[in-house]
């Protein structure tokens, strides 16, 4: 099985805008050092919003170096950027933007969901672009829910494929680099044991319930664990109750330098001031008009 290297629980939670109340379970300043292409994750929720007739959300902003991905749980969000990109996403579907040369971009809970209030839920995951891609064009993919293959687990888990392949299947996202990006549930007192590709690091996030992983170590809700390239077996089980729900991140390590602020990740400090100055000179782009 797979050497767990550490274990981490979950920080105080903050606000992203006014409709994103998040935990950040890692970020580009800690674990995304050793974890990258994984830079950042941003566990959303869960939370129950009133309903509202006003926008709830994060307004225009820019990104440069890398990808978001938006999974969500519960809820829906709107996304608009500078490309033209976006739409609504809702449970069970994931956007994956490559912000890649610079882009502009907008996330709210969609009207809809505004309006009629309840419970929202998502994970975005920030993934980073390799040297040789950050100047790519930018683009925007909406991986809808009855697009993802879903894969049966024993005793009636599944594991659903974001990103990456398994047992004969592979997930819908265009990616830069080899990656598994797996969303999946173990049933109650059921054990299972997933294999990844040789030289991957792994991160598993139990997500509701807990997780007994490698039969060592124990997770809780919104607890993670960091897994060592070494071995290519990790085994999830669940104990009593409704099961688990977990997300499982796995790539070859990317061994380049991360070097963020803010909004951009580059490879250095020199292309961090020139993110900023490009920013600053208008040349991400522009909003489309909102179309209400």
């Amino acid at each position: 099985m797979k050497p767990i290297l550490s274990l981490h629980a979950p920080p105080a939670g903050h606000w992203v805008g006014d409709g994103f109340p998040v935990r950040s379970l890692f970020t580009y300043n800690d674990l995304g050092q050793k974890i990258n292409p994984f830079l950042l994750l941003d566990y959303g929720g869960p939370m129950h919003f009133p309903p509202t007739t006003a926008r709830r959300g994060v307004g225009q902003h820019p990104h440069r170096g890398f990808e978001t991905v938006t999974i969500v749980y519960h809820g829906e969000v709107e996304h608009r950027d500078s490309t033209g990109g976006g739409g609504i996403i809702g449970p069970g579907d994931v956007q994956w933007m490559t912000a890649a040369a610079g882009i502009l971009h907008e996330e709210f809970h969609a009207p809809a969901f505004a309006r009629s209030g309840g419970l929202f839920e998502v994970f975005q995951l920030w993934v980073n672009l390799p040297a040789e891609h950050k100047q790519a064009q930018p683009r925007y993919q909406t991986l809808q829910r009855t697009g993802i293959p879903v894969t049966a687990l024993p005793g009636g888990g599944h594991l659903r494929l974001i990103a990456g392949e398994y047992g004969g299947q592979r997930g819908p996202a265009c990616t830069f680099s080899p990656m598994n990006v797996w969303d999946g549930h173990v049933a109650a007192e059921t054990a299972v044991d997933l294999e990844l590709p040789a030289g991957h690091l792994a991160v598993v996030v139990a997500r509701r319930g807990t997780l007994r992983l490698n039969e060592s170590a124990s997770l809780e809700e919104a607890h993670l664990a960091h897994l060592d390239t070494a071995g290519t077996r990790v085994r999830l089980a669940a104990g009593a109750g409704a099961g688990t729900d977990f997300l499982l991140l796995s790539a070859p390590p990317l061994e380049e330098p991360v070097v963020g602020q803010g909004p951009f990740v580059m490879n250095d400090a020199t292309e961090i001031r020139q993110a900023f100055a490009d920013f600053r000179a208008g040349r991400f782009g522009q909003m489309p008009a909102a179309q209400r």
